[in-house]
Protein backbone atom coordinates (compact mmCIF):
# COMPACT_ATOMS: atom_id res chain seq x y z
CA UNK A 1 0.00 0.00 0.00
CA UNK A 2 1.63 3.24 -0.98
CA UNK A 3 1.96 6.00 1.33
CA UNK A 4 2.81 9.40 1.72
CA UNK A 5 6.27 8.55 2.10
CA UNK A 6 6.92 6.57 -1.05
CA UNK A 7 5.60 9.60 -3.00
CA UNK A 8 9.27 11.62 -2.34
CA UNK A 9 7.95 14.75 -0.82
CA UNK A 10 9.91 16.62 1.46
CA UNK A 11 10.96 15.66 5.18
CA UNK A 12 9.14 19.11 6.29
CA UNK A 13 5.62 18.35 4.28
CA UNK A 14 5.86 14.57 5.61
CA UNK A 15 5.93 15.75 9.49
CA UNK A 16 2.75 18.42 8.57
CA UNK A 17 1.20 15.60 6.90
CA UNK A 18 1.38 13.16 9.84
CA UNK A 19 0.50 15.63 12.64
CA UNK A 20 -2.54 16.58 10.30
CA UNK A 21 -3.32 12.80 11.28
CA UNK A 22 -3.06 11.44 7.27
CA UNK A 23 -0.60 8.02 6.37
CA UNK A 24 -2.21 6.89 2.97
CA UNK A 25 -2.69 9.41 0.58
CA UNK A 26 -5.85 9.51 -1.76
CA UNK A 27 -5.97 7.92 -5.56
CA UNK A 28 -5.55 11.74 -7.21
CA UNK A 29 -2.95 12.35 -4.66
CA UNK A 30 -0.88 9.49 -5.25
CA UNK A 31 -1.06 9.77 -9.07
CA UNK A 32 -0.37 13.59 -9.13
CA UNK A 33 2.38 14.16 -6.63
CA UNK A 34 5.13 11.94 -7.94
CA UNK A 35 4.76 14.15 -11.79
CA UNK A 36 4.35 17.57 -10.06
CA UNK A 37 7.73 17.10 -8.14
CA UNK A 38 9.01 15.74 -11.35
CA UNK A 39 8.67 19.18 -12.97
CA UNK A 40 5.88 18.21 -15.10
CA UNK A 41 2.51 18.88 -16.35
CA UNK A 42 -0.24 17.63 -14.57
CA UNK A 43 -4.20 17.33 -15.97
CA UNK A 44 -6.13 15.72 -12.90
CA UNK A 45 -9.78 14.77 -13.40
CA UNK A 46 -11.38 13.41 -10.28
CA UNK A 47 -14.83 13.91 -8.72
CA UNK A 48 -15.14 16.24 -5.92
CA UNK A 49 -14.03 15.18 -2.18
CA UNK A 50 -11.40 13.33 -3.47
CA UNK A 51 -8.11 15.54 -2.21
CA UNK A 52 -7.74 17.85 -5.43
CA UNK A 53 -6.58 20.18 -3.22
CA UNK A 54 -3.63 18.42 -1.43
CA UNK A 55 -2.19 16.78 -4.62
CA UNK A 56 -1.46 19.92 -5.73
CA UNK A 57 -0.69 21.92 -2.41
CA UNK A 58 2.05 18.73 -0.95
CA UNK A 59 4.14 18.74 -4.23
CA UNK A 60 4.72 22.92 -4.34
CA UNK A 61 5.50 22.80 -0.38
CA UNK A 62 8.77 20.56 -1.50
CA UNK A 63 9.37 22.79 -4.61
CA UNK A 64 10.05 26.04 -3.08
CA UNK A 65 11.96 24.82 0.08
CA UNK A 66 14.78 26.87 -2.51
CA UNK A 67 14.82 30.10 -3.32
CA UNK A 68 12.82 33.33 -1.70
CA UNK A 69 10.19 35.45 -4.18
CA UNK A 70 10.81 39.49 -4.83
CA UNK A 71 8.57 42.18 -4.02
CA UNK A 72 5.79 42.23 -6.46
CA UNK A 73 6.88 38.79 -8.55
CA UNK A 74 5.11 35.96 -6.85
CA UNK A 75 7.07 32.55 -7.55
CA UNK A 76 3.59 30.42 -7.74
CA UNK A 77 0.13 30.78 -8.58
CA UNK A 78 -2.56 29.24 -7.89
CA UNK A 79 -6.26 30.22 -9.63
CA UNK A 80 -9.57 29.80 -7.91
CA UNK A 81 -13.23 30.57 -9.16
CA UNK A 82 -14.54 31.72 -5.81
CA UNK A 83 -13.57 33.41 -2.71
CA UNK A 84 -14.03 30.45 -0.60
CA UNK A 85 -12.03 27.78 -2.29
CA UNK A 86 -9.31 30.90 -2.88
CA UNK A 87 -9.41 30.76 1.07
CA UNK A 88 -9.45 27.40 1.37
CA UNK A 89 -6.73 26.54 -0.25
CA UNK A 90 -4.81 29.45 1.49
CA UNK A 91 -5.73 27.18 4.98
CA UNK A 92 -4.27 24.07 3.36
CA UNK A 93 -0.57 25.94 2.98
CA UNK A 94 -0.94 27.17 6.09
CA UNK A 95 -1.91 23.67 7.83
CA UNK A 96 0.64 21.72 5.77
CA UNK A 97 3.47 24.46 5.67
CA UNK A 98 3.38 25.34 9.34
CA UNK A 99 7.31 23.81 9.13
CA UNK A 100 8.02 26.69 6.13
CA UNK A 101 8.63 30.35 6.14
CA UNK A 102 6.81 30.96 2.94
CA UNK A 103 4.90 34.12 2.05
CA UNK A 104 1.47 33.41 1.31
CA UNK A 105 -0.61 36.15 -0.34
CA UNK A 106 -4.65 36.23 -1.07
CA UNK A 107 -6.21 38.19 -3.77
CA UNK A 108 -9.91 38.26 -3.59
CA UNK A 109 -12.84 40.86 -4.34
CA UNK A 110 -14.01 42.18 -1.07
CA UNK A 111 -11.03 43.13 0.81
CA UNK A 112 -9.30 46.28 0.50
CA UNK A 113 -6.39 46.57 -1.93
CA UNK A 114 -4.22 48.40 0.16
CA UNK A 115 -3.61 45.47 2.25
CA UNK A 116 -3.67 42.87 -0.47
CA UNK A 117 -0.58 45.35 -1.65
CA UNK A 118 1.46 45.45 1.19
CA UNK A 119 1.61 41.44 1.30
CA UNK A 120 2.91 41.61 -2.29
CA UNK A 121 5.37 44.27 -1.56
CA UNK A 122 6.96 42.15 0.91
CA UNK A 123 7.39 39.47 -1.92
CA UNK A 124 4.99 36.39 -2.55
CA UNK A 125 6.29 32.74 -2.71
CA UNK A 126 2.61 31.35 -3.23
CA UNK A 127 0.01 33.98 -4.87
CA UNK A 128 -3.77 32.38 -4.22
CA UNK A 129 -6.54 34.79 -6.51
CA UNK A 130 -9.28 34.96 -8.30
CA UNK A 131 -8.82 36.16 -12.21
CA UNK A 132 -10.73 39.28 -11.60
CA UNK A 133 -8.89 40.76 -8.63
CA UNK A 134 -5.92 39.48 -10.02
CA UNK A 135 -6.04 41.29 -13.67
CA UNK A 136 -7.19 44.37 -11.26
CA UNK A 137 -3.76 44.18 -9.52
CA UNK A 138 -1.76 43.41 -12.87
CA UNK A 139 -3.71 46.74 -14.45
CA UNK A 140 -2.74 48.95 -11.89
CA UNK A 141 0.96 47.99 -12.18
CA UNK A 142 1.31 46.33 -9.00
CA UNK A 143 2.15 42.84 -9.51
CA UNK A 144 4.36 41.29 -12.22
CA UNK A 145 3.98 37.85 -13.89
CA UNK A 146 7.05 37.03 -15.35
CA UNK A 147 8.50 35.41 -12.38
CA UNK A 148 5.88 32.63 -11.85
CA UNK A 149 7.02 29.05 -12.06
CA UNK A 150 4.38 27.28 -11.47
CA UNK A 151 0.53 27.59 -12.50
CA UNK A 152 -2.48 26.25 -10.76
CA UNK A 153 -6.08 26.05 -12.52
CA UNK A 154 -8.25 24.58 -9.86
CA UNK A 155 -12.27 23.88 -10.66
CA UNK A 156 -11.24 24.90 -14.64
CA UNK A 157 -15.09 23.26 -14.87
CA UNK A 158 -16.52 26.03 -12.33
CA UNK A 159 -14.24 28.68 -14.45
CA UNK A 160 -16.21 27.87 -17.83
CA UNK A 161 -19.45 28.26 -15.84
CA UNK A 162 -18.40 31.76 -14.50
CA UNK A 163 -17.12 33.12 -17.57
CA UNK A 164 -13.54 33.09 -16.68
CA UNK A 165 -12.02 31.43 -19.20
CA UNK A 166 -10.93 34.63 -21.56
CA UNK A 167 -9.14 35.73 -18.24
CA UNK A 168 -7.37 32.49 -17.82
CA UNK A 169 -6.33 32.47 -21.50
CA UNK A 170 -4.95 36.08 -20.76
CA UNK A 171 -3.00 35.31 -17.56
CA UNK A 172 -1.76 32.14 -19.37
CA UNK A 173 0.01 34.47 -21.90
CA UNK A 174 1.46 36.84 -19.55
CA UNK A 175 3.14 34.12 -17.32
CA UNK A 176 6.56 32.51 -18.59
CA UNK A 177 6.65 29.87 -21.42
CA UNK A 178 8.48 27.26 -19.11
CA UNK A 179 6.46 27.53 -15.86
CA UNK A 180 4.74 24.11 -14.42
CA UNK A 181 1.31 24.13 -15.00
CA UNK A 182 -1.12 22.05 -13.09
CA UNK A 183 -4.86 21.95 -14.20
CA UNK A 184 -7.08 20.43 -12.07
CA UNK A 185 -11.39 19.52 -12.73
CA UNK A 186 -14.10 17.22 -11.79
CA UNK A 187 -15.59 17.63 -15.53
CA UNK A 188 -14.28 18.13 -19.03
CA UNK A 189 -16.46 19.66 -21.30
CA UNK A 190 -15.03 20.30 -24.84
CA UNK A 191 -14.03 24.02 -24.10
CA UNK A 192 -12.03 22.49 -21.08
CA UNK A 193 -10.20 20.03 -23.77
CA UNK A 194 -9.63 22.49 -25.72
CA UNK A 195 -7.85 24.93 -22.88
CA UNK A 196 -5.74 21.98 -21.83
CA UNK A 197 -4.58 21.43 -25.07
CA UNK A 198 -3.30 24.75 -25.84
CA UNK A 199 -1.20 25.74 -22.39
CA UNK A 200 -0.15 22.42 -21.54
CA UNK A 201 2.44 20.93 -22.42
CA UNK A 202 2.54 17.12 -22.57
CA UNK A 203 0.54 16.49 -19.40
CA UNK A 204 0.36 13.74 -17.45
CA UNK A 205 -2.97 12.59 -17.44
CA UNK A 206 -4.44 11.62 -14.20
CA UNK A 207 -7.96 10.41 -13.45
CA UNK A 208 -8.90 8.23 -11.32
CA UNK A 209 -12.80 7.88 -11.73
CA UNK A 210 -15.17 8.50 -14.70
CA UNK A 211 -15.60 11.64 -15.56
CA UNK A 212 -18.75 13.31 -14.28
CA UNK A 213 -19.51 10.47 -11.93
CA UNK A 214 -20.94 10.93 -7.98
CA UNK A 215 -19.27 8.99 -5.22
CA UNK A 216 -21.22 5.49 -4.31
CA UNK A 217 -21.34 6.66 -0.60
CA UNK A 218 -24.09 9.51 -1.39
CA UNK A 219 -27.65 7.57 -1.06
CA UNK A 220 -29.31 9.49 -3.75
CA UNK A 221 -33.54 10.19 -4.26
CA UNK A 222 -35.75 12.25 -6.13
CA UNK A 223 -38.77 13.87 -3.91
CA UNK A 224 -41.72 14.62 -6.22
CA UNK A 225 -43.16 18.67 -5.38
CA UNK A 226 -45.49 21.24 -6.74
CA UNK A 227 -44.36 24.01 -9.58
CA UNK A 228 -44.96 26.33 -6.82
CA UNK A 229 -42.40 28.02 -4.47
CA UNK A 230 -44.97 27.19 -0.98
CA UNK A 231 -45.50 23.83 -2.38
CA UNK A 232 -41.75 23.43 -2.72
CA UNK A 233 -41.06 25.06 0.61
CA UNK A 234 -43.84 22.80 2.50
CA UNK A 235 -41.82 19.55 0.94
CA UNK A 236 -38.56 20.61 1.99
CA UNK A 237 -39.74 21.37 5.38
CA UNK A 238 -41.66 17.58 5.64
CA UNK A 239 -38.43 16.37 4.41
CA UNK A 240 -36.04 17.96 7.00
CA UNK A 241 -38.48 16.90 9.55
CA UNK A 242 -38.24 12.65 8.50
CA UNK A 243 -34.39 13.04 8.70
CA UNK A 244 -34.18 14.94 11.96
CA UNK A 245 -32.49 11.87 13.86
CA UNK A 246 -29.94 11.23 11.20
CA UNK A 247 -29.69 15.24 9.80
CA UNK A 248 -26.31 16.40 10.82
CA UNK A 249 -26.18 19.46 9.40
CA UNK A 250 -27.06 20.01 5.88
CA UNK A 251 -26.52 22.48 3.16
CA UNK A 252 -29.68 23.59 0.72
CA UNK A 253 -28.86 24.70 -3.21
CA UNK A 254 -30.97 27.20 -4.64
CA UNK A 255 -30.08 28.32 -8.78
CA UNK A 256 -30.98 31.83 -7.73
CA UNK A 257 -29.59 34.35 -5.14
CA UNK A 258 -33.22 35.59 -4.62
CA UNK A 259 -34.85 32.32 -3.47
CA UNK A 260 -31.51 31.57 -1.49
CA UNK A 261 -33.00 34.64 0.95
CA UNK A 262 -36.58 33.25 0.35
CA UNK A 263 -36.13 30.19 1.61
CA UNK A 264 -33.34 31.53 4.40
CA UNK A 265 -36.22 33.76 5.34
CA UNK A 266 -39.29 31.11 5.59
CA UNK A 267 -36.98 28.33 7.34
CA UNK A 268 -35.99 30.84 10.01
CA UNK A 269 -40.02 31.40 10.23
CA UNK A 270 -40.70 28.33 10.89
CA UNK A 271 -37.54 28.12 13.19
CA UNK A 272 -35.18 26.10 11.71
CA UNK A 273 -31.57 26.49 12.41
CA UNK A 274 -30.48 28.15 9.05
CA UNK A 275 -28.02 30.72 7.70
CA UNK A 276 -27.55 31.73 3.90
CA UNK A 277 -24.39 32.59 1.68
CA UNK A 278 -24.78 33.58 -1.96
CA UNK A 279 -22.39 35.51 -4.14
CA UNK A 280 -24.10 39.18 -3.16
CA UNK A 281 -23.23 38.81 0.27
CA UNK A 282 -20.20 41.30 1.51
CA UNK A 283 -16.96 38.90 2.19
CA UNK A 284 -16.93 39.30 5.68
CA UNK A 285 -20.97 37.68 5.77
CA UNK A 286 -19.50 35.01 3.88
CA UNK A 287 -16.72 33.55 5.65
CA UNK A 288 -18.59 34.28 9.15
CA UNK A 289 -21.64 32.05 7.95
CA UNK A 290 -19.30 29.36 6.60
CA UNK A 291 -17.04 29.14 9.44
CA UNK A 292 -20.41 29.14 12.02
CA UNK A 293 -21.57 26.43 9.51
CA UNK A 294 -18.39 24.57 9.71
CA UNK A 295 -18.08 25.06 13.77
CA UNK A 296 -21.27 23.69 14.54
CA UNK A 297 -23.23 26.57 15.26
CA UNK A 298 -25.64 26.48 12.16
CA UNK A 299 -27.49 23.20 11.33
CA UNK A 300 -28.72 24.39 7.68
CA UNK A 301 -26.50 26.20 5.32
CA UNK A 302 -29.07 27.98 2.07
CA UNK A 303 -26.65 28.27 -0.90
CA UNK A 304 -26.40 28.84 -4.64
CA UNK A 305 -23.78 27.15 -6.25
CA UNK A 306 -21.09 29.37 -4.66
CA UNK A 307 -20.75 26.77 -2.02
CA UNK A 308 -21.23 23.80 -4.65
CA UNK A 309 -17.13 23.57 -5.77
CA UNK A 310 -14.46 22.12 -3.87
CA UNK A 311 -15.40 23.82 0.20
CA UNK A 312 -14.02 21.29 2.16
CA UNK A 313 -16.45 20.54 4.94
CA UNK A 314 -15.79 16.97 5.63
CA UNK A 315 -18.96 16.02 7.57
CA UNK A 316 -22.18 16.94 5.88
CA UNK A 317 -24.44 14.39 6.55
CA UNK A 318 -27.29 15.86 3.64
CA UNK A 319 -27.78 17.83 0.16
CA UNK A 320 -30.54 19.28 -0.66
CA UNK A 321 -31.35 20.44 -3.83
CA UNK A 322 -34.70 23.14 -3.70
CA UNK A 323 -33.53 23.06 -7.37
CA UNK A 324 -32.88 20.99 -9.61
CA UNK A 325 -29.48 22.69 -11.26
CA UNK A 326 -29.68 24.13 -14.93
CA UNK A 327 -26.00 22.87 -15.78
CA UNK A 328 -25.91 18.85 -14.88
CA UNK A 329 -22.55 19.20 -13.90
CA UNK A 330 -23.50 20.73 -11.67
CA UNK A 331 -25.54 18.34 -9.75
CA UNK A 332 -22.22 16.13 -9.28
CA UNK A 333 -20.86 18.85 -7.35
CA UNK A 334 -23.44 19.85 -5.43
CA UNK A 335 -24.08 16.29 -3.85
CA UNK A 336 -20.08 15.81 -3.67
CA UNK A 337 -20.57 17.97 -0.37
CA UNK A 338 -21.66 15.41 1.28
CA UNK A 339 -20.62 11.48 1.27
CA UNK A 340 -17.04 13.19 1.33
CA UNK A 341 -13.52 10.92 3.17
CA UNK A 342 -15.60 7.98 2.93
CA UNK A 343 -18.64 8.77 5.01
CA UNK A 344 -22.23 8.05 4.00
CA UNK A 345 -24.36 10.62 2.99
CA UNK A 346 -27.85 11.66 1.53
CA UNK A 347 -29.28 13.93 -1.45
CA UNK A 348 -32.16 14.90 -1.94
CA UNK A 349 -33.69 16.79 -5.04
CA UNK A 350 -36.94 18.32 -5.34
CA UNK A 351 -38.46 17.45 -9.22
CA UNK A 352 -41.52 19.56 -10.72
CA UNK A 353 -43.29 19.11 -13.59
CA UNK A 354 -41.01 21.70 -15.28
CA UNK A 355 -37.69 19.84 -14.17
CA UNK A 356 -38.04 16.93 -16.31
CA UNK A 357 -35.99 17.95 -18.83
CA UNK A 358 -32.51 18.76 -16.53
CA UNK A 359 -33.36 15.68 -14.79
CA UNK A 360 -32.72 14.05 -17.57
CA UNK A 361 -29.80 15.48 -18.48
CA UNK A 362 -28.20 14.86 -15.17
CA UNK A 363 -29.42 10.91 -15.62
CA UNK A 364 -27.41 11.01 -18.73
CA UNK A 365 -24.57 12.52 -17.15
CA UNK A 366 -23.95 10.24 -14.60
CA UNK A 367 -25.16 7.19 -16.13
CA UNK A 368 -27.52 6.03 -14.13
CA UNK A 369 -30.98 6.64 -12.98
CA UNK A 370 -31.88 8.03 -9.91
CA UNK A 371 -34.92 6.23 -7.93
CA UNK A 372 -37.64 8.30 -6.46
CA UNK A 373 -38.41 8.60 -2.90
CA UNK A 374 -42.46 7.97 -2.92
CA UNK A 375 -43.70 7.82 -6.08
CA UNK A 376 -42.42 9.66 -9.42
CA UNK A 377 -44.55 12.76 -10.91
CA UNK A 378 -47.16 10.69 -11.86
CA UNK A 379 -48.48 10.50 -8.02
CA UNK A 380 -48.43 14.00 -7.72
CA UNK A 381 -51.61 15.22 -6.37
CA UNK A 382 -53.17 18.14 -7.86
CA UNK A 383 -52.19 21.39 -5.62
CA UNK A 384 -54.86 23.56 -3.85
CA UNK A 385 -53.91 26.81 -2.79
CA UNK A 386 -53.61 27.08 0.75
CA UNK A 387 -55.42 29.70 3.06
CA UNK A 388 -51.97 31.62 4.17
CA UNK A 389 -50.55 31.68 0.43
CA UNK A 390 -48.35 34.21 -0.05
CA UNK A 391 -49.84 37.02 -1.27
CA UNK A 392 -46.88 38.46 -3.40
CA UNK A 393 -48.07 39.34 -6.75
CA UNK A 394 -52.05 38.83 -6.15
CA UNK A 395 -54.77 41.25 -4.74
CA UNK A 396 -58.12 40.88 -3.92
CA UNK A 397 -61.26 41.56 -6.28
CA UNK A 398 -62.23 44.95 -4.79
CA UNK A 399 -65.48 46.51 -4.86
CA UNK A 400 -65.71 49.39 -7.65
CA UNK A 401 -65.04 52.77 -6.24
CA UNK A 402 -67.53 55.61 -7.15
CA UNK A 403 -66.23 59.15 -7.73
CA UNK A 404 -65.00 61.31 -4.57
CA UNK A 405 -67.71 63.58 -4.62
CA UNK A 406 -70.28 61.25 -5.47
CA UNK A 407 -73.98 61.92 -3.52
CA UNK A 408 -72.34 64.18 -1.50
CA UNK A 409 -74.41 67.36 -3.32
CA UNK A 410 -77.55 66.28 -1.27
CA UNK A 411 -75.48 66.69 1.64
CA UNK A 412 -74.02 70.26 1.63
CA UNK A 413 -76.31 72.91 2.10
CA UNK A 414 -77.79 75.15 -1.18
CA UNK A 415 -75.42 78.15 -1.30
CA UNK A 416 -75.89 80.94 -4.29
CA UNK A 417 -73.21 79.00 -6.28
CA UNK A 418 -75.44 76.00 -5.84
CA UNK A 419 -78.40 77.73 -7.13
CA UNK A 420 -76.50 79.34 -10.11
CA UNK A 421 -75.04 76.04 -10.96
CA UNK A 422 -78.09 74.52 -10.88
CA UNK A 423 -79.85 76.93 -13.32
CA UNK A 424 -77.02 76.99 -15.51
CA UNK A 425 -77.66 72.71 -16.03
CA UNK A 426 -81.19 73.53 -16.51
CA UNK A 427 -80.34 75.83 -19.39
CA UNK A 428 -78.07 72.98 -21.31
CA UNK A 429 -80.93 70.53 -20.95
CA UNK A 430 -83.20 72.74 -22.61
CA UNK A 431 -80.68 73.64 -25.90
CA UNK A 432 -79.23 69.76 -25.80
CA UNK A 433 -81.88 68.96 -28.42
CA UNK A 434 -80.35 72.17 -30.74
CA UNK A 435 -76.91 70.83 -30.02
CA UNK A 436 -77.69 66.71 -30.88
CA UNK A 437 -79.21 68.09 -34.08
CA UNK A 438 -76.06 70.65 -35.32
CA UNK A 439 -74.03 67.11 -34.34
CA UNK A 440 -75.65 64.99 -36.62
CA UNK A 441 -75.41 67.74 -39.72
CA UNK A 442 -73.76 66.95 -42.53
CA UNK A 443 -70.02 67.84 -43.02
CA UNK A 444 -70.12 69.96 -45.71
CA UNK A 445 -73.42 72.14 -44.19
CA UNK A 446 -72.44 75.33 -43.20
CA UNK A 447 -72.43 76.26 -39.51
CA UNK A 448 -72.81 79.72 -37.62
CA UNK A 449 -69.07 80.31 -36.47
CA UNK A 450 -67.72 79.35 -40.25
CA UNK A 451 -70.56 81.90 -41.98
CA UNK A 452 -69.19 84.74 -39.22
CA UNK A 453 -65.41 83.71 -39.90
CA UNK A 454 -65.89 84.10 -43.87
CA UNK A 455 -68.10 86.91 -43.95
CA UNK A 456 -65.07 88.73 -42.10
CA UNK A 457 -62.49 87.43 -44.72
CA UNK A 458 -64.82 89.14 -47.68
CA UNK A 459 -64.22 92.03 -45.37
CA UNK A 460 -60.90 92.24 -44.93
CA UNK A 461 -60.55 91.28 -48.54
CA UNK A 462 -61.60 95.01 -49.57
CA UNK A 463 -58.87 96.76 -47.28
CA UNK A 464 -55.46 97.44 -49.43
CA UNK A 465 -53.09 95.06 -48.97
CA UNK A 466 -50.02 97.03 -48.23
CA UNK A 467 -50.02 97.79 -44.36
CA UNK A 468 -48.72 101.09 -43.00
CA UNK A 469 -45.37 101.13 -42.04
CA UNK A 470 -44.71 100.48 -38.16
CA UNK A 471 -43.34 103.87 -36.57
CA UNK A 472 -40.73 103.59 -33.94
CA UNK A 473 -42.05 104.95 -31.50
CA UNK A 474 -38.68 104.68 -29.58
CA UNK A 475 -37.80 107.60 -31.69
CA UNK A 476 -40.98 109.63 -31.50
CA UNK A 477 -40.78 109.71 -27.68
CA UNK A 478 -37.05 110.88 -27.08
CA UNK A 479 -37.69 113.57 -30.05
CA UNK A 480 -35.15 111.96 -32.62
CA UNK A 481 -37.08 112.43 -35.87
CA UNK A 482 -37.98 109.47 -38.26
CA UNK A 483 -35.51 106.63 -38.62
CA UNK A 484 -32.97 107.76 -41.41
CA UNK A 485 -32.29 105.75 -44.38
CA UNK A 486 -29.37 103.90 -44.85
CA UNK A 487 -26.54 105.75 -43.80
CA UNK A 488 -28.47 108.98 -44.21
CA UNK A 489 -25.92 112.27 -43.97
CA UNK A 490 -23.01 110.02 -42.13
CA UNK A 491 -22.40 107.76 -45.89
CA UNK A 492 -18.45 106.78 -45.74
CA UNK A 493 -16.40 109.03 -48.07
CA UNK A 494 -15.10 105.51 -49.84
CA UNK A 495 -18.72 104.82 -50.72
CA UNK A 496 -18.82 108.51 -53.08
CA UNK A 497 -15.92 107.60 -55.45
CA UNK A 498 -16.72 106.99 -59.23
CA UNK A 499 -15.28 103.69 -60.21
CA UNK A 500 -15.08 102.26 -63.61
CA UNK A 501 -16.90 99.62 -64.56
Amino acid sequence: MTTFADLGLSPKVLNAVEAAGYTIPTPIQAGAIPHALQRKDVLGIAQTGTGKTASFVLPMLTLLEQGRARARMPRTLILEPTRELAAQVEENFVKYGKNHRLNVALLIGGVSFDDQLRKLERGADVLIATPGRLLDHFERGKLLLSAVDILVIDEADRMLDMGFIPDIERICKLIPFTRQTLFFSATMPPEITKLTEQFLHSPARVEVAKAATTAKTVEQKLVKSGKKDWEKRAVLRDLIRAEDEGLKNAIIFCNRKKDVSELFRSLVKHEFDAGALHGDMDQRARTTMLANFKDGKLKILVASDVAARGLDIPDVSHVFNFDVPIHSEDYVHRIGRTGRAGRSGKAFTLVTPADVKHLSSIEKLIGEDISWLDGDLSTLPVSTEPEEAPRRGRRKAEPKRRPRNEGRERERPQSEIDILAAADKAKDAEEAPVVAEVAVAPRNADKPHRAAIKADNEQRRGKPSQAEPRRDHRRERDDLGSAPVGFGDEIPAFMLIDTKI
